[in-house]
């Protein structure tokens, strides 16, 4: 009964998805001649939308910590990485910061809205075989972003983990953004439960999915502060509140 519950909600969402994607894609186009910011609100309402969708599918996301930072303005969010889920969550909850992005190239072509977005939205897309363009694209995102007062997302992972493993941190894009964003407060995130929701690329979305976010503490910026020990103070807090959730929830 659980197989067929979870189809009978993932054929509207996945319905409703695709129509989202296609009708901002056109909207995106449209605001594009009239500046970086329409472009940009009309992405916000993109992705609150894509949380929106996903309802349908009974998925709830929990959010704590909003209230540690400003609902608007620049930061650096350090956080794990389970799905594409996160992307939107990001984008979704904080859609006056505007978040960017690090992203390979190849997704700058063929999906609506999400290639668009990529191209135009101050995002940073990086071919991995060559580090030193990743490390110039990088490094342009977050100067950008200080400039502009926008925010930036980098997940220190690299790519996402499959059922919620945390990868090993690596800190070179951390110390690129750092580095060309010297004011940009950062802020350790937490995101635990998204991989279920594309555990199987979304055929079928687990009904009733349960994600959390928790943003930390802003970690106040410092002269000569080392990107290293910065790296390994979010991924201790991230351990300790995965290691938190999954104690409480008997996953562990």
């Amino acid at each position: 009964m659980k197989a067929v519950r979870d189809w009978l909600f993932t054929v509207p969402t996945v319905a409703a998805f695709g129509l989202t994607l296609g009708v901002f894609h056109l909207l995106g186009l449209i605001a594009l001649p009239f500046g970086i910011r329409p472009f940009e609100k009309v992405m916000a309402m993109l992705q609150r939308t894509l949380l929106a969708v996903f309802r349908i599918a009974g998925v709830e996301v929990e959010t704590e910590g909003k209230d540690r930072f400003a609902s608007d303005g620049g930061f650096i969010f350090v956080s794990n990485h389970q799905s594409m889920y996160d992307v939107p969550i990001f984008g979704g909850l904080l859609p006056r910061n505007y978040p960017k992005y690090v992203a390979k190239k190849e997704l700058a072509r063929g999906l609506p809205s999400v290639s668009l977005n990529l191209r135009y939205g101050g995002n940073a897309l990086i071919d991995r075989d060559h580090r030193d363009q990743a490390m110039d694209a990088i490094r342009n995102m977050a100067s950008e972003a200080e400039r502009r007062d926008v925010s930036v997302v980098i997940f220190p992972e690299g790519t996402r983990s499959r059922e919620g493993e945390l990868g090993d941190f690596r800190p070179g894009g951390l110390a690129a953004i750092m580095q060309a964003a010297p004011s940009l407060p950062i802020i350790p995130t937490a995101i635990e439960g998204s991989w279920r929701v594309f555990q199987r690329n979304m055929f079928p979305i687990p009904f009733g999915s349960k994600v959390r976010i928790r943003f930390g503490e802003p970690i106040v910026r410092a002269t000569g502060e080392s990107p290293l020990e910065v790296l390994e103070r979010c991924q201790t807090w991230i351990e300790r509140t995965l290691g938190e959730w999954r104690t409480a929830e008997g996953t562990a």
